[in-house]
C-alpha cells in the first residue's frame, strides 16, 4: 500500500463533493468500459478492529479516474489543476513538485502535525475573536484560494454569522436596534476610550461594540469551542477544504443551538450606518456638555482642594 493513495467510495464522496453511491455508479463504468482493471485497483481492507466486515478501498487510478466523471464543484477544480499538471509534464518532459521536495509527502503526518501548531498559535493571538475564525478558515483549508467565490462569501459572511448566532440579528440590525442617542454611552458597552474616554463616531458604527457582558462571553466561548473542533479535525487527520470549513462553521452553530444565519438581514450597512451616526449626532451635544477630559478633571481636583 506504499506509494500511492487508498480511499473508501465515502472518502472520494468527500474528496470530490458527492455522495458515495454516485461514486460506486462512476467505479462500476470504469471497470465496466475496461478503462482500469477491478482486480488492479482494489484492495480488501478491515479499517476498524471493531468493524469485522472488510471495506474496498481504490488506489490512486480509481480515484483520478472518478475525479475525471463526477460532476461537482470540486471535481471540476480537481480537474483543471490535473489539465495543468499534465500540460506542464507534456510541455516540459516533467514536473516538478516544490513543495514535495521541500517538505515531504504532502497531506501526510507532517501537514497535520503542523496545522495543529497553527491553529494553537492562532488561539494564543492577541487577535479578535472574528479575526481568529478567518485564520483558521485561511490555515485549515488546503485548497485556499483568497480570490475564490468560496472565500469571498465566507469573509463577507462570518461576522454576520457570529452576530445571528448569540443575538438574533445581523450586525446591521445590532448597530440600527441598539443605537440610541437618550440611552447611557448611546447604547454601547464598549469604546475604544472605554469607559473614561468620549465615544467617537468610529465607535458607534461597530455591532460588536453594543453587545453585551453575556453576549461577548457567549460569542468568546464559541469562538475557542470552534477553535477545539479545528484542532480535533487537524488531529484526526481529516483534510479540509475551503468548503467543508465554510460547512463546518455552519454545522458547528447548529450543533450547539445556534441559529444559522441564511439571509443577508433586514438593514443593510449602509442604512445602519446612517441611523447610528444620526443618534451620535444627537449624542455629541449632550457628550459636550457633560464630559471632562483629565485636564478640567485635574483643575476641578485642585481646586478643591484649596477651598
Amino acid at each position: 500500500m506504499n506509494d500511492t493513495m487508498w480511499l473508501t467510495q465515502r472518502e472520494m464522496g468527500e474528496l470530490f463533493g458527492t455522495t458515495a453511491s454516485n461514486v460506486s455508479m462512476h467505479l462500476k463504468n470504469i471497470f465496466a468500459e475496461g478503462e482500469l482493471a477491478e482486480s488492479d485497483s482494489v484492495i480488501k481492507f478491515r479499517i476498524s478492529e471493531f468493524n469485522k466486515k472488510p471495506s474496498n478501498l481504490y488506489n490512486l487510478d480509481a480515484i483520478i479516474a472518478v475525479g475525471y466523471r463526477v460532476n461537482s464543484l470540486k471535481a471540476t477544480r480537481f480537474r483543471q489543476w490535473a489539465t495543468a499538471t499534465l500540460k506542464e509534464y507534456i510541455v516540459k518532459g516533467y514536473v516538478l513538485n516544490d513543495d514535495m521536495l521541500k517538505n515531504g509527502a504532502p497531506f501526510g503526518k507532517d501537514y497535520f502535525d503542523e496545522l495543529i501548531v497553527r491553529i494553537r498559535d492562532i488561539r494564543a493571538s492577541e487577535r479578535r475573536v472574528y479575526q481568529k475564525i478567518t485564520d483558521i478558515f485561511q490555515e485549515c483549508s488546503f485548497d485556499y484560494d483568497k480570490n475564490s467565490e468560496t472565500a469571498r462569501r465566507f469573509y463577507a459572511t462570518v461576522q454576520n454569522k457570529l452576530h445571528y448566532a448569540i443575538t438574533g440579528h445581523t450586525a446591521a440590525e445590532i448597530i440600527a436596534e441598539r443605537s440610541d442617542a437618550g440611552k447611557p454611552s448611546m447604547g454601547l458597552t464598549s469604546w475604544k476610550g472605554a469607559p473614561e474616554g468620549p465615544i467617537h463616531s468610529s465607535d458607534v458604527t461597530v455591532a460588536k461594540n453594543y453587545l453585551t457582558y453575556d453576549e461577548m462571553e457567549t460569542l468568546n466561548r464559541l469562538v475557542a469551542m470552534f477553535l477545539d473542533d479545528a484542532e480535533l479535525r487537524a488531529k484526526d487527520q481529516v483534510l479540509t477544504s475551503m468548503e467543508d470549513c465554510e460547512r463546518a462553521l455552519d454545522q458547528f452553530l447548529s450543533y450547539n443551538r445556534r441559529e444559522v444565519l441564511l439571509h443577508k438581514g433586514e438593514r443593510t450597512k449602509r442604512q445602519a450606518d446612517e441611523k447610528a451616526l444620526r443618534e451620535f449626532a444627537e449624542f455629541r451635544k449632550i457628550q459636550d456638555r457633560t464630559y471632562e477630559n483629565d485636564f478640567e478633571k485635574e483643575i476641578k481636583r485642585i481646586q478643591g482642594s484649596k477651598g
